[in-house]
């Protein structure tokens, strides 16, 4: 075990070759373990400075409840989304009498693998989060699972952990997306996503993929990019704009990077849609601060945050058995304004 990881029940389980649920029962001094063996149990487990949550486990068997505190880990908060998210969750957790402690990850793993242990001393009764985009390890979040402590994705879930999420329908939003920017004439649509090792990109790169294919146009990978903020977007659309064959539209993960081919496509001297059309994914407040104004996929992340805090807050509680892995997908909307025909 990592020095500086927590210690978990199933670490407790690994050194005595028993069950999780032997080590559970011993530490709660259950008769049904032999006095020897929880004695050797709870030494192991003071020595190694293990404490069980206890607020996470009163809190599920209990409407007397001392402290109700839901860690929530934010990648950043730069995007309207990720706020409204974080909205969603503080207001339905309020209403339940719940607190929430929000840590900013800062797209890092090693932040987040820190943020995760720091919850787990803080004895926080359960955890949101969204994934760091470079996070392909998910050890820290199966340590949150063997202690007990319940764990709900959002917005960008890990596949790797066998935990609750909440997402927005990715794919049948790009796919909207897209088509309607080939239904309104475009033939040549340039994508600009996340990296592909997040479910997210994956969904919205088939769902334009699929776009494509279902109209009769070719997808074209020389006109795809890894390309997620405004800064990248002003730095590739040039090189982009100089193609041969240039796109006559751009489908971009979020509504930063597509601003940021907007402007890039006006400083060029082109007009926004007669020459090219761009599609968003977010409809924050930006959609409609720029010129025109943005055709994006809206996310509803206010709704996103809100299935989040209900999951968690129902496993806390008892409401929901711990194990049951609760799966929601929030339904997108294609907002058409001024950057499409």
């Amino acid at each position: 075990m990592d020095d500086k990881a927590p210690m978990t029940m199933k670490d407790i389980a690994k050194e005595f070759g028993i069950s999780v649920a032997t080590v559970s029962r011993a530490l709660k001094d259950s008769p049904r373990i032999s006095e020897e063996r929880r004695k050797a149990i709870q030494q192991y487990a003071r020595e190694h400075n293990f404490y069980p949550n206890i607020i996470g486990a009163v809190l599920r068997h209990s409407r007397v409840m001392p402290q109700r505190i839901i860690g929530v880990i934010v990648p950043e908060f730069t995007h309207y989304y990720f706020s409204s998210i974080l909205t969603g969750i503080e207001e339905t957790a309020a209403a339940r009498g719940y607190r929430i402690m929000v840590a900013l990850s800062g797209e890092r793993y090693e932040h987040e693998v820190r943020i995760c242990e720091n919850f787990h001393r803080y004895k926080v009764c359960g955890v949101i989060v969204s994934q760091a985009k470079d996070t392909k390890n998910y050890d820290h979040y199966q340590r949150l699972l063997d202690a007990g402590i319940p764990l709900v994705f959002y917005d960008r879930i890990c596949t790797g952990v066998n935990a609750s999420r909440v997402v927005v329908d990715d794919y049948m939003g790009a796919y909207n997306a897209v088509s309607h920017l080939i239904e309104t004439g475009c033939k040549r649509i340039a994508f600009y996503g996340s990296p592909m090792q997040l479910e997210i990109s994956k969904n919205r790169f088939n769902g334009y993929k699929d776009a494509l294919l279902k109209h009769g146009l070719p997808f074209d990978e020389s006109i795809t990019r890894v390309c997620d903020n405004r800064a990248d977007a002003e730095r590739i659309t040039p090189e982009m704009l100089a193609l041969d064959e240039r796109p006559d539209a751009f489908f971009a993960v979020n509504d930063d990077t597509a601003i940021g081919i907007l402007y890039t496509v006006k400083r060029a001297g082109l007009s926004v849609p007669e020459d090219i059309s761009i599609c968003g994914f977010t409809n924050g407040q930006r959609a409609v601060a720029c010129d025109p104004m943005l055709t994006t996929v809206e996310q509803r992340g206010h709704r996103v945050g809100e299935e989040a805090a209900q999951i968690l807050m129902d496993k806390v509680e008892g409401l929901s058995p711990l194990e049951k892995v609760e799966k929601r997908i929030v339904r997108t909307r294609l907002v058409i304004r001024g950057t499409s025909k």
